[in-house]
């Protein structure tokens, strides 16, 4: 703190030069008022601070004029024979002393100087290049985001041209919803003014815009999720099994129904492990069903997501159907 208004101070125009004429006569007068109370020896004794102030505060040139004008008036009015520049061997065992003193403190705080402002400017630059980099970053999430709504698009445009073909324009309708929810996912966690939002309603978001999405307005989503911090990369990869299992509800749990619920969790369960639950409330799974051999696309993409965290993945039925992803929080 001290250092950042001292180089404040050194910045403004002529406040060195100022500051070392009235430190040094500051000093001066002060020595002529303590001069009847000091044994003889000590003509330098107000002249030190002075100096070392005007080093720090004014500069190492203003330091310098305040110590060659200190050392002149302790010659002429402090130094035997006093009222005179003669330079006997006591004057000069005293000025070598008071020379070499201030040199040493005076090169001490230029060099003190010199670090601080060195710093100080590698820690401008290392601002500006973290400026730089979060800028590119966000440029380039901003980018991706954008090339998966591009790609969504163009799925769009060539399902339409399959309308003959019922089976591959659905599957070209799943991919552009992946797609299209993926970027704005995306779009949403790498958002600056979203860094300080709560996982709880990051997920709700994601789920309401799957529900958008699908235009099952029908179906309500609610999500409750522990006071949990995960790094920006897990939570993509956790949002990618949330889409996943919210989108297999709404495909599978509320056909021919005015009204439907799904509920998410996100729950510590002890130690370092968390728990992503996601329910509905429809008729369930299958009987004999078993992921191993399902040939549902979302069930075996869940599988790989669950891998990247290092996770399981079960399936169950509890008044409807249950995604149960365990995974470790590091």
């Amino acid at each position: 703190m001290i250092f950042d208004y001292a180089s404040r101070l050194r910045g403004r125009p002529f406040f060195g030069w100022i500051f070392a004429c009235a430190s040094f006569a500051a000093a001066l007068v002060l020595r002529f008022a303590v001069d009847a109370y000091l044994p003889s020896g000590f003509p330098f004794l107000t002249f030190f601070p002075a100096v070392m102030l005007t080093a720090f505060l004014g500069g190492t040139r203003e330091g310098i004029v305040c110590a060659i004008l200190s050392t002149l008036a302790a010659w002429y009015w402090f130094i035997p024979p006093f009222m005179s520049f003669d330079l006997g061997y006591q004057a000069i065992v005293a000025l070598a002393f008071f020379v070499l003193v201030m040199a040493v403190d005076i090169t001490i705080i230029h060099l003190m100087n010199e670090a601080v402002e060195r710093a100080k400017r590698q820690e401008a630059e290392a601002s500006m290049l973290a400026e730089e980099r979060r800028t590119l970053f966000q440029e380039l999430q901003h980018r991706i985001a954008n090339n998966l709504a591009f790609v969504s698009s163009l799925l769009g445009i060539h399902k339409r041209r399959l309308s003959g073909n019922a089976e591959a324009a659905g599957a070209l309708e799943d991919a552009r919803l992946r797609l299209e929810t993926l970027s704005r996912v995306h779009r949403r966690l790498y958002d600056p003014d979203t860094k300080t939002q709560k996982l709880s309603q990051s997920l709700g978001a994601i789920c309401q815009d799957l529900i958008d999405a699908s235009g099952r307005r029908h179906v309500t989503c609610n999500v409750v999720a522990d006071d949990i911090v995960l790094p920006v990369e897990r939570v993509m990869t956790l949002s990618l099994v949330l889409i996943e299992a919210v989108s297999n509800s709404l495909k599978h749990a509320f056909d021919g129904r005015e009204s439907g619920r799904i509920d998410v969790r996100l729950v510590g369960m002890g130690g370092e492990k968390l728990a992503l639950i996601v329910s509905d409330d429809g008729p369930g799974l299958p009987e004999g069903f078993d992921p191993a051999t399902s040939d549902r696309l979302g069930h075996r993409i869940m599988a790989g997501f669950a891998r990247t965290l290092r996770g399981d993945i079960a399936y169950e039925n509890d008044k409807g159907s249950v995604t149960r992803l365990v995974f470790p929080r590091a």
